[in-house]
């Protein structure tokens, strides 16, 4: 790595809306500045997602910037995300500070203006910390830049670029149509002072032939006195790990012949979807989501994922007969596994004393392994180092959860992972229905053999590296946004923040 590269100035992509393609741009131009010599981190100040990752010390960060981490070459640390929002229901979530949850708070709790300043002071540090060990730092904003009513409050957008002194890039997603309206009307809402840090706007997602809004691009740059930096077709071909969960149940991709049909259990509070990324680029195995209950049962195999609100999720499972589905798939020699939230509701029932989750006390869970779960206040999160059914292969992954899990009276204990610190993992009742509270298990090699081996005659394919495949798609990732952006006027903008 060259460290003796001229500092370059923050760099930042808001955008003129949600799912404008921040995180995947932010993504790109950390791999982009690790190829060119530098020594690039991520930065988002606060994310609301259900999907966070645990770092290198044991705390949580939304799984975003964990992968823009990757991108760079590097470890995540808090600082690339020290605010992060879960949502638990429509309305209320859990904050999580610096890595450590600090209380749950309903929409009009968080946005007041009352404490914001804290939260804004703990933001702005974190940012300084991190410039202080990378260059240059990548910022992600979040949602649209031109929330007028939130301006006060806002800690992720403007005052987070004055604050970093940071190069503005309004990303628009054009497919979606209306382009020229949201940049300028963005920029247009934005204060005199606050319109100098918009130095670019990237045009992304677009489809047909580019040379067909060249004259669009000078319409843009007139109107705004902005320099378009690119215009980035809509990829085909790349894949890279999304933020949300949101276009999870369009993936009912029809099952091809020769692999093995995995279903994701739908749940309304899923969590760590990230999980079944190995899975879904495997070419042995057709991956899909649903809570459909004829899509459910021909599966080969059930996964259960994590959740957000388990209490919840296992009584809708309950109350739209998914629950018996799963049951019924099981006895009939479907494999069933479930990680985390999951494993929690394979088990004879979970109990909610305190309340955390919501007003019911106890709710009987699928009853498939002999297990029972009590929800706390404690969350666990570490990344863990971990032998699967005492294999010498080492195993890694992360765990993120609140509440114990322990073995019912009478039932043989039967680990499923032994920890590398001496501690046991999930319950493993046989090749066909296991559980883990470990995120992560199945990017391990060892793991997804183990769970389609039972249906290896189906298979016409039988590896898949996927650690490489990643590597290989940042790379190509990079390359797409290199051939479609101007890197010389990115680079010109970055080293004369000043001028």
């Amino acid at each position: 790595m060259l460290q003796n590269k001229k500092k370059l100035s923050p760099i930042m992509f808001a955008g003129t809306g949600s799912d404008v393609g921040k995180s995947v741009i932010s993504a790109a131009f950390c791999r982009i500045f690790l190829q060119d010599g530098f020594h690039p981190a991520p930065f988002k100040a606060q994310n609301m997602a259900l999907n966070s990752y645990a770092t290198p010390e044991g705390l949580e960060i939304g799984r975003a910037q964990a992968t823009q981490a990757e991108a760079a070459g590097i470890e995540c640390h808090t600082d690339m995300n020290p605010l992060l929002l879960k949502p638990s229901s429509d309305k209320v979530c859990q904050v999580v500070l610096n890595g450590k949850p600090i209380g749950k708070k309903n929409a009009y709790q968080y946005f007041r203006k009352e404490g914001r300043e804290e939260l804004r002071k703990a933001v702005n540090e974190a940012f300084n910390r991190l410039e202080k060990r990378y260059n240059p730092i990548v910022i992600e904003g979040a949602g649209s830049i031109s929330e007028v009513n939130l301006r006060e409050v806002d800690l992720v957008n403007l005052p987070m670029a004055i604050h970093a002194k940071a190069n503005v890039i309004l990303v628009a997603d054009i497919d979606r149509g209306g382009v020229f309206a949201s940049v300028y009307g963005s920029i247009m809402l934005l204060t005199e002072d606050e319109r100098k840090y918009i130095k670019g706007i990237l045009i992304n997602k677009f489809r047909g032939d580019i040379r067909l809004f060249e004259e669009g691009i000078k319409i843009l740059e007139d109107l705004c006195q902005i320099p378009v930096i690119g215009v980035v077709p809509y990829f085909k071909g790349l894949y890279i790990e999304e933020e949300d969960s949101v276009t999870l149940q369009s993936k009912n991709l029809q099952a091809g012949h020769g692999k093995i049909n995995v279903v994701v259990v739908l749940l309304r509070h899923l969590s760590n979807f990230t999980d079944f990324n190995v899975l879904e680029r495997d070419p042995r195995v057709h991956l899909y989501y649903s809570n459909n209950i004829d899509e459910i049962e021909k599966a080969d195999i059930i996964l259960i994922p994590g959740s957000k609100n388990t209490i919840s999720d296992l009584y809708d499972l309950r109350r739209n007969g998914v629950a018996q589905s799963i049951i019924k798939a099981h006895k009939s020699g479907a494999t069933v596994v479930g990680i985390c939230g999951g494993f929690q509701m394979m088990g004879r029932e979970v109990k909610d004393p305190m309340h955390i989750e919501g007003n019911i006390d106890c709710l009987p869970g699928l009853g498939i392994l002999p297990i029972t779960t009590e929800i706390s206040n404690e969350k666990v999160t570490r990344q863990v180092s971990f032998s699967f059914l005492g294999s010498k292969q080492k195993c890694e992954g992360y765990e993120i959860h609140m509440g114990t899990t322990s073995t019912i009276e009478d039932a043989a204990n039967s680990p499923l992972n032994c920890t590398y610190d001496g501690s046991n993992d999930g319950y493993y009742l046989n090749q066909k229905c296991f559980g883990t509270y470990i995120h992560g298990i199945l990017d391990n090699s060892i793991v997804i053999d183990y769970l389609i081996t039972p249906y290896a005659n189906k298979l016409t394919q039988t590896s898949f590296d996927y650690k490489e495949f990643k590597e290989e798609q940042y790379n190509k990732l990079a390359d797409h946004i290199r051939s479609h952006v101007n890197m010389d006027l990115v680079y010109k903008i970055m080293k004369n923040s000043d001028d």
